[in-house]
């Protein structure tokens, strides 16, 4: 590192608006301002000193070696006139932003970040003043106060339709999260963290990385769910280009930290960081930078992009036996990372059977009671991963309306997104397609019972359902080619995640669909 320094100019000064920090040698001194900007006062001398101490001893916990104290300044006559933080260099090369930039491989200072964070928050200070901080109405009332700061912050410079979709988006989020918001709480992930980790403030050095400026000015803000911690950073690598790196960090950061936070969780929270950022930005324009106006906008743009991906949703993919609904429903699932339940499998489960029946439609376990039992089960496990930010999709034929209704009441109450696709192919392809999976040896438990027969009289009591999208899987006959099926998928897709492919796995081998 010494030979990194002696790069830079001996002496430097940078200025920010609360602090002067002064570079000489391998030594910081950061002097706290005497200003009142609102969120922190430190016109007093007395207040400037317990910042300083206060900035010393939070940043310890991520960096012990670079905090190295609290000097006080003197004057002439040896009287106390401020303090300063004292703080060892870092070599300004060696800022993760900067190797970001510069294409330099940084996987491993990355990971190296995300262990001592978990780290630092398992060891955080837990409390029930802290645990409200992670509830549905102190997000709520995050949401709220930025959203209409950056309404007025934003004036001229971003769309104020865009600024309210995305307040509606996290709102809608939020509300429906609730019951999984109350269990991270419950189950402590809410603590005192870092709470503003950016690029800029990461140094990647031999012997590991430093992570330094945490929030100090405001423990409130501090306290925050430890995803939401680890989301500032993959927001700001993405933010530089790096995108893929950001997901990695939160992964590594789940696996050092044991989190199983569904993925609709920390797109909000990467959302949420970014709104954030996009308002400093607004506020930056406002004084006079001019770069910042578009850095507002590719900000409230990432914001909108992360809020879309996340937005839990209960697909229902449908159709009579044959036309192709559990290949599709179980490719879509792959592809998203979402959950199937399946009414065949469900149906199978509650009775016991573990593998495919020869019963006929309208008996035993396919009576209208036992179809209903099925349904309701499908749907109540469904509400079930609504609420904890999983996406579902529904694998059942939904020929009945009134089904279709409860299953968009589920949707609604979960404050979730509703897409309906119908699979439709002729009745001898899918005649041709029973008939194939009937000559199978060895069927798999779970999968369906249906004939031709069924599938007749199915057809004849199946009712009008305009609100579906029609996947046609007519095409390419009885065993679909890889191309043809990736080609089905791919317009399933668009109707799931109308706004693009961002944020959707795709897999490194071609899809084959099964006969």
């Amino acid at each position: 590192m010494d030979s990194e320094l002696t790069q830079e100019p001996y002496a430097t000064v940078a200025e920010t608006p609360s602090a002067v920090v002064y570079f000489a040698g391998d030594r910081a001194y950061k002097l706290k301002k005497p200003v009142d900007l609102g969120f922190l006062d430190f016109r007093a001398r007395q207040a400037r000193e317990a910042a300083c101490k206060r900035e010393t001893e939070l940043n310890r916990r991520f960096a012990a070696d670079v905090y190295l104290g609290v000097a006080d300044l003197r004057d002439p006559s040896g009287r106390v006139c401020d303090h300063l933080v004292v703080m060892r260099r870092m070599p300004a090369a060696r800022r993760l932003s900067v190797l970001v930039r510069a294409g330099e491989p940084v996987a491993d200072p990355v990971r190296q970040v995300a262990r001592v964070l978990a780290l630092m928050h398992a060891a955080a200070p837990r409390s029930a003043q802290i645990s409200q901080a992670g509830g549905g109405d102190a997000l709520v009332r995050r949401w709220d106060d930025n959203v209409r700061q950056t309404t007025l912050a934003g004036a001229g410079l971003l769309d104020a339709g865009t600024v309210a979709g995305i307040g509606q988006l996290a709102w809608r989020f939020v509300v429906g999260r609730r019951l999984l918001l109350e269990r991270r709480i419950s189950e402590g992930r809410i603590v005192d963290g870092h709470g503003d980790l950016l690029a800029d403030d990461i140094y990647c050095l031999d012997d590991g990385p430093r992570i330094l400026d945490c929030l100090d000015f405001d423990d409130q803000l501090r306290w925050l769910d430890g995803l939401d911690d680890a989301a500032f950073l993959a927001m700001d690598l993405e933010r530089l280009g790096a995108a893929d790196l950001g997901r990695q960090f939160t992964d590594w950061y789940a696996e050092f930290s044991g989190d199983p936070a569904p993925a609709s969780l920390r797109h909000h929270f990467v959302a949420y960081r970014a709104f954030v950022r996009a308002k400093v930005a607004c506020i930056k324009a406002a004084q006079g930078q001019p770069a910042a106006g578009r850095d507002a906008r590719q900000l409230a743009d990432l914001a909108h992009r992360h809020l879309r991906a996340g937005a839990v949703t209960l697909v229902l993919i449908g159709g009579l036996p044959g036309t192709g609904k559990s290949a599709l429903a179980g490719a879509v699932a792959d592809r998203l990372g979402w959950t199937v339940l399946s009414s065949d499998r469900i149906r199978h489960e509650l009775a016991g059977v573990a593998a495919p029946t020869a019963a006929s439609y309208g008996e035993d376990i396919y009576t209208p009671a036992w179809t209903q039992r099925c349904y309701q089960e499908l749907l109540h496990r469904a509400a079930a991963l609504l609420a904890n930010g999983e996406s579902v999709i529904a694998d059942a034929s939904w020929i009945s309306a009134r089904l279709r209704a409860s299953a968009a009441e589920v949707a609604e109450r979960a404050s979730a997104d509703l897409v309906q696709l119908r699979c439709a192919a002729s009745a001898d392809l899918a005649q041709q397609r029973m008939a194939a999976r009937y000559q199978t040896v060895a069927r798999l438990p779970g999968e369906s019972d249906a004939n031709w027969d069924v599938a007749e009289r199915m057809a004849a009591i199946a009712q009008p359902w305009p609100a579906a999208i029609t996947i046609d899987t007519e095409t390419g006959g009885r065993t679909l080619s890889s191309a043809a099926f990736g080609k089905l998928v791919d317009r399933a897709l668009d109707a799931v995640r109308p706004h693009g492919p961002e944020h959707v796995w795709r897999p490194t081998r071609p899809l084959m669909c099964p006969d």
